[in-house]
Formats: C-alpha cells, structure tokens, sequence
C-alpha cells in the first residue's frame, strides 16, 4: 500500500510527516495486555503502509521502549538510512515543581536511551498546574537542550490559549501543542485555532474518533453504560465527553449523518471524522490509536486520503454539531479538563 502524497505533511523544514499519526496510548494500560514481539512486528506493517510518524510520551507504559527496539529492528534488517523514514513524537510530563536544567537533562535523556535516538524528533511538553509557574524553567532548560542538540523541536500537549500565549511571549519558540478535537469536541475553533494561525503553531489533535465510537459500530446502537460494555479507557472518557455535548439520541443523529456522507464517497464513518477535523485550519494531524498486536486499521485509515468533503457534507455535520452543547462552556478551553 503507498499512501498519496497528500498524506505527508512538511511539518518543519527537517520533518515529513504522517498526517494520520500512530497514537501509542493504546500500549500504556486500560486497552488491554500487548505483546512485545507482536506490537514491534504491527509497526513493520505501519511503516510499510505509509504511516511512518508516532505519538508516544514518557508515561505511555512500554512505548519509548517500543520505538527503541523497532529502530533496532530497522536497522537490522533495512539498514541504518531506513530510520529516516520513522518519526517518533515523544512527551515529557513531569509533576509540578522545582525545575532545574539538571533535572529536566535527566528526563530527557532517559527518553534519548529508551528511544535510541541521538535527538528528539518533536518533545511535547504537558504541566499539570498553571499556578506553579515552574514551567516556563522547564521550557527554558527544554529550549537550552534543543540549541544542544538533544530535543530538534519544541511542542506542548493540552496547554490552552492564554499559556499558550504567555509561553510565546517568553520568546520560546513553539511548533505544535496536541489538544482533543472532534465532531464532538470542537473547542480549539473559540480561539485556539485562530491564535496559532497568527503564531505558526500547529495543532496535532486526539481523540478525534471519541475513542471509537464515532464508527459505525455505534450506529443504531442502545447507549452503552457500565464497564462490562465500555471496556478501554479511550470509551469511558469519550463516552463522558459525549453526554456533555448532549443526548445519546443527538449522537445517534449524528452518526447517521456521517453514515449518509461515508456512503457516498465509498468510506467509512470514522474515515468523514477524521478527514473534517484535518481540514481544520493549522491541523497538522490527526492522532489515532494503535493497539498494536491487538487490532489495527491500516487499510480503513488510509482512506482517509481517498476523498474530500464537499460544503454540503460540511454544512450537514455542522447543522447537527449547531444542537449540541457548548463545551467551551462547559469545560472551558483546550485541556481545561485536566485542570479542575
């Protein structure tokens, strides 16, 4: 399988993308037990089929293990020059705190070791409390490692626009920051789309399938409850996400929509989901997970390059979004939920 061209991004002028990245989550726990030797051989599938770029973090159970070993593998049985073509975005998440450059060159080096990588494609970085201004030390020490060598880019996860802001006015040089983004949870459109337009940030969006429920599998379904029937992390987060945005029937009308838009261009529900929030303005990509050895979607994510959305398919997904409630309200803005 070669994807199109349109699926690879020039990120930065050093790094080609996947637009659909490998999201690694799946291997922290709460999806399910993973083997090794099977997730390291589902990698060789994804990187042969085109999707080259991975999402992992520090905390993701084995994952920085897991690209270590693959680039092992890579170099073994392809050579040393086939590691260009693999992309691993890493994140750094520490507790709050003092931070010192000593410390913050001690975790970044641990992910360089469990990688094996000489540099860091992209670190994303993500704090847990905004009263503990720590992070922008943390984010000086980061950019000092990167002027070093050790990190090439510098990106944040769930930080919203006013951090955001007092981040770039710090002269800290930011290229993405990775937010929740969906049919279902459309709070970067408020301001933190228009913001990183007049920045030059780009946006790597998560949860955008609401875990899989925005699939056809849910489609004329009874509403699901209770952890004998929402049995991975992923569902149980999506499924609250969805009764704040409004009623299991409004979801119901929701998916039937994209069903109608998926059947006329030979696709599938989760592929219309994801191709509407790639189209966003500074959306780089689109985070979807990999359970690696367990299940994968190669073949269906792929057609996610296969066709465009027209403005009367945008126009039916936006008149039922037009009836749901405000998250931004109710939440507040991009990882606000991680805050309260």
């Amino acid at each position: 399988m070669n994807l199109p061209k349109a699926s690879r991004l020039q990120f930065t002028p050093d790094l080609n993308i996947c637009r659909i990245l490998n999201g690694m989550w799946q291997v922290s726990g709460g999806h399910g037990s993973i083997n090794p030797q099977a997730a390291i051989e589902m990698m060789f599938k994804y990187l042969d089929a085109g999707f080259t770029t991975w999402d992992l973090a520090d905390h993701y159970g084995p994952a920085e293990d897991f690209i270590g070993e693959f680039r092992c593998e890579v170099i073994d049985t392809r050579g040393k020059d086939a590691l260009s073509q693999v992309q691993a975005l890493t994140k750094w998440v520490p507790r709050p705190g003092k931070m010192t450059k000593k410390l913050v060159e001690e975790n970044i080096d641990i992910s360089l070791r469990r990688m094996n990588v000489e540099s860091l494609d992209l670190m994303q970085f993500h704090w847990w409390e905004y009263q503990d201004k720590n992070y922008l030390d943390a984010l000086k020490y980061l950019a000092e490692l990167q002027t070093e060598g050790k990190i090439k880019h510098l990106g944040l996860t769930n930080f919203d626009t006013e951090h955001l802001k007092i981040i770039t006015e710090a002269g800290i040089k930011i290229v993405s920051n990775q937010v929740q983004f969906s049919l279902i949870d459309r709070r970067p459109e408020v301001n933190m789309v228009e913001f990183c337009q007049q920045h030059d940030i780009k946006l790597f969006t998560y949860g955008t399938l609401c875990g899989g429920l925005l699939s056809e599998k849910y489609l004329g379904k009874p509403e699901p409850r209770g952890f004998d029937v929402l049995t991975t992390a992923s569902l149980k987060k999506y499924k609250n996400m969805i009764d704040g945005w409004g009623s299991w029937q409004l979801f119901q009308e929701l998916l039937a929509i994209l069903k109608e838009i998926a059947n006329k261009h030979g696709v599938s529900i989760s592929n219309v989901a994801v191709r509407y929030i790639l189209d966003q303005p500074t959306v780089a990509g689109v985070i979807v997970g990999a359970r690696l050895g367990a299940s994968e979607h190669i073949e269906d994510n792929a057609k996610v390059f296969s066709f465009s959305l027209d403005a009367d398919d945008r126009d039916r997904i936006n008149a039922v979004s037009r009836q749901s409630r405000d998250l931004y309200q109710l939440i507040g803005d991009c990882g606000d939920e991680y805050r309260r």
